[in-house]
């Protein structure tokens, strides 16, 4: 296979000088900017949108130094646009700022496609999942050795089948579907836990997540796997506030997942409560130890009994039922 070359160029500043370096490299020609965010403005977004998250590695979000990153196909009609981002660098160091806009620092490396597109997913391989499951990421191969193939391509939605919370919600998946089910899964992602449960036997899906992104990928997701529209349905918006969302998906449920965090868990409960039939199941994961009590708390304050409890390494899951 031959990967197109790209020049990936970054200029090193502030997070008060992002906009300024992306409007100066607009006016030499250029056209869609990544922007990395120092950690201190990373680390302050995160403790201000607190209630969609429980964890976070500080020392992993963000960038040490803040930068605009933009790219040029790498082919000679380009070279005058590189000489026109250098000249826009260097006006920029002229100029005077009412904010610090820092180094201004320029760096031109060749990148393949595969460099920035496509590396990834080297360290993505087919997992075996409990006693009949094997995820397989959609351009590899395997032997099915008798299990279930759930075939993926996440794009840029969470949910692979590798993270500890993926992984326990579909070992309880796989335990507590049955044949025939109606699922309900609340922050879908790329739909892999939806589709494993109609894999399994479940008779359709809903699938619901507040990122617009996975709309389209995890309806693609179920097409790979087979699953057409009249069997799996996706609908973006916030399942807490959306009226309008909340009635698309009224009714009762075999199974309800939820893998999300331990915020938003506990303000679902209530709604679940109202989903899940009378035996049917409510799995949810994406939940620290430190958070596990208040959700054990919330649970059966609405009428669940929690059946089995899952641990790896400080996420947890549970395996709800309600009699």
């Amino acid at each position: 296979m031959t990967y197109m070359k790209w020049y990936e160029i970054t200029v090193y500043t502030t997070d008060l000088g992002t906009e300024a370096v992306c409007d100066a490299l607009s006016e030499a020609g250029f056209e869609g900017f990544t922007i990395e965010e120092s950690r201190e403005k990373a680390a302050s977004f995160l403790n201000e949108s607190a209630l969609y998250w429980d964890f976070a590695d500080y020392d992993k979000i963000g960038a040490e130094h803040p930068c605009v990153r933009t790219y040029v196909e790498a082919k000679p009609e380009n070279d005058p646009l590189l000489s026109a981002a250098k000249e826009a660098v260097e006006r920029m160091k002229r100029q005077t700022f009412p904010f610090d806009v820092g180094p201004l620092e320029m760096a031109v490396t060749l990148r393949d496609d595969e460099d920035w597109a496509n590396s990834w997913k080297k360290n993505y391989k087919p997992m075996k999942i409990g006693n009949r499951l094997l995820v397989l990421p959609s351009w590899e191969t395997a032997d099915a050795e008798d299990r279930v193939v759930l075939k993926l391509d996440p794009g840029m939605a969470f949910g692979t089948g590798s993270h500890q919370t993926t992984h326990m919600c579909l070992e309880l998946i796989e335990k507590t579907v049955c044949e025939g089910d109606a699922v309900l899964d609340l922050g879908c992602g790329s739909g892999i836990l939806s589709i494993a449960a109609v894999l399994l036997g479940a008779a359709d899906a809903k699938a619901v997540d507040i990122d617009p992104v996975t709309e389209h990928i995890a309806a693609e997701n179920a097409s790979l796997n087979g699953i057409g529209a009249e069997r799996y349905h996706v609908y973006v918006g916030d399942v807490l506030t959306d009226r309008g969302l909340q009635k698309r998906i009224e009714g009762r449920y075999g199974l309800v997942v939820a893998n999300i965090v331990a915020d938003v868990i506990i303000r679902l409960v209530p709604q679940a409560a109202g989903l899940v039939k009378r035996g049917g199941a409510f799995i949810v994961s994406g939940i620290i130890t430190e958070r596990l009590d208040e959700v054990r708390e919330a649970l059966t304050g609405a009428g669940f009994h929690i059946t089995e409890e899952k641990r790896m390494d400080d996420w947890n899951a549970l395996l709800c039922v309600l009699p």
